[in-house]
């Protein structure tokens, strides 16, 4: 009798990846280490936030010296720095250097500027510990009833859908939990109002969307500044591609003389709200934002108040002002507008 061994095929066998597969490669960390090396100025990230904002998308030196009390030979050399890590790039005309965003590095600009660097600031001052619901169903359900009762034409199961996807969507930003059952109830009706509007085509006044990416700032003073100028004559909407914890810190007192802090918090955009929209206005997220037939879409190129000195915060603000009254002066010809 003939017996068989078999021996098992090493080939065949499941061998786990070690945890180095997973890390980063050395070449890549290098060569990130080496531009993060070049970013970590204070300097430096002040000049690439004003090159990054600047609504020609471009700075010179003359520009740059303004950014704080330094020479233009300091401002060259930190200029220099970020050209030689591949940051920026650099074109002569005349006797100036015209700096941008290295075109490839545009959407990484964004990022660290628009989302990286704001929560990172608001992490470092956030010392108060998260709380949260201890039985959300039970809490959604009674929300899910009362926007039923407010739209009866709508299936109560869908409307409690939205509710539950409106709560988790905010609570996996939202830092402010103390207010999380109130803006999940806002922004639910807010989604079942916009999903209305969007399929029953009701156009009795205009709504504008402003989106940005963190919906923490500039986004949520253009909605402020057309409620004060239009209140109800037109819908106005604020949304991020990326939404933050909560709204910056320098951006609440401007709300606050608005009449807006209350009302104000992060929320993710969503296609209702895009559908629902006759006018969306982008600050720094377009190519984040669907683009549908029979919008007007505008980008306005505005700083980031989130990284602003007050000063700056301000200055940002009335930039906001200015163009929320040249729009609404375009929508609403009757409006009364202070000059």
């Amino acid at each position: 009798m003939n017996h068989t061994t078999h021996v098992p095929d090493e080939t065949c066998a499941t061998i786990p990846p070690s945890p180095a597969e997973h890390t980063m490669g050395s070449d890549a960390a290098t060569s990130l280490a080496g531009t993060l090396k070049a970013l970590a100025d204070p300097l430096r990230l002040r000049m690439l936030s004003m090159i990054a904002t600047s609504p020609m998308g471009e700075a010179c030196v003359c520009d740059l010296t303004t950014v704080a009390e330094v020479s233009g030979p300091t401002v060259s050399h930190h200029l220099k720095v970020l050209k030689d890590a591949g940051v920026l790039t650099a074109e002569r005309r005349g006797t100036w250097v015209h700096y941008r965003v290295e075109p490839a590095l545009r959407g990484a600009v964004t990022t660290l500027l628009e989302s990286f660097a704001p929560a990172t600031v608001d992490a470092a001052a956030r010392t108060a510990p998260l709380g949260g619901l201890t039985d959300a169903e039970e809490t959604l359900a009674r929300i899910a009833g009362r926007l039923s009762d407010e739209c009866p034409q709508r299936d109560p199961a869908a409307v409690l859908t939205v509710v539950r996807e409106s709560y988790t969507a905010l609570a996996r930003s939202s830092a402010v939990r103390a207010h999380l059952v109130v803006n999940t109830e806002r922004f639910a009706r807010q989604r079942l109002a916009d999903a209305e509007r969007a399929v029953v085509d009701a156009r009795a006044v205009p709504q504008i969307l402003f989106v940005c990416v963190a919906n923490a700032g500039r986004s949520q003073l253009a909605a402020a500044l057309v409620r004060r100028y239009a209140g109800d004559a037109v819908v106005v909407r604020s949304a991020g591609s990326a939404p933050a914890a909560d709204v910056h810190r320098a951006v609440r007192p401007l709300l606050a003389d608005l009449g807006a802090a209350d009302d104000a918090f992060p929320k993710p955009l969503t296609d209702d709200a895009v559908r629902a929209a006759d006018v969306v206005i982008t600050m720094g997220c377009g190519d984040t934002c669907p683009v549908l037939p029979g919008k007007r879409y505008e980008d306005w190129v505005v700083g980031d108040p989130a990284l602003a000195s007050a000063t700056g915060t301000r200055a940002i603000r009335d930039e906001i002002d200015r163009r929320v009254r040249a729009l609404l002066a375009e929508l609403l010809p009757d409006l009364p507008l202070p000059a």
